[in-house]
């Protein structure tokens, strides 16, 4: 493999990234490229590293180097409260604001028929396994604050409804259409705080 088609190669593996365009992929490239020592070779192996330390938790579905992870272990943690996000990054969210002392569960995503993907593509059933086994009393849903987000939010409310448990959403002090990822604490932290009922 010639120079140039192994930087078109590295290029074109970088586009796949979230955000990363192809200008942005060859600006890092560059960059991996004219860094001193071995930057490239730290990072590769940051990367392999990840990818065969990091699973994901048995129980939530967070990112973890150890089964299950910290959260769960945790024996302080009200396991009564459960918050129900999309992601895994979305714990890391809610967790810097520091007044959440829940625990989490991860959903694997979001209802989205468009882009085929549907309730059975979700960690659904393991939430309501969960909430009978655990006698959860709160599921709180923290899904974003988009139409998937939101019919996300609806179709759990409707299962969860009957097994007696009080379901309640996130407030409004996110952006319509915005990340948790990129919320501030203050506004994640009043989110959490003014959640309301699902009808």
């Amino acid at each position: 493999m010639n120079e140039q088609s192994a930087i078109s190669k590295l290029v074109g593996l970088l586009t796949r990234l979230p955000g990363v365009g192809r200008k942005t992929a060859e600006r890092l490239a560059y960059y991996i490229l004219k860094e001193e020592g071995a930057f490239g070779q730290s990072l590769a192996r940051a990367i392999l590293e990840v990818k065969e330390r990091i699973r994901f938790c048995s129980i939530c579905g967070n990112l973890t180097e150890q089964d299950p992870c910290a959260i769960c272990r945790n024996t302080q943690r009200n396991r009564k409260l459960v918050c129900v996000v999309e992601e895994a990054k979305d714990i890391w969210s809610i967790e810097r604001i520091g007044t959440y002392d829940g625990v989490y569960h991860v959903l694997m995503g979001a209802l989205s028929p468009l882009d085929g993907i549907g309730p059975e593509k979700l960690r659904v059933q393991e939430l309501l396994a969960r909430v009978k086994a655990d006698a959860v009393e709160e599921v709180i849903i923290a899904t974003d604050p988009n139409v998937e987000g939101d019919a996300t939010a609806l179709y759990l409310s409707r299962l969860l409804k009957p097994l007696s448990v009080q379901v309640t959403r996130i407030a409004s002090g996110l952006p319509v259409g915005g990340d948790l990822e990129y919320a501030d604490s203050l506004t994640l932290s009043r989110a959490i705080m003014g959640r309301r009922a699902l009808d």
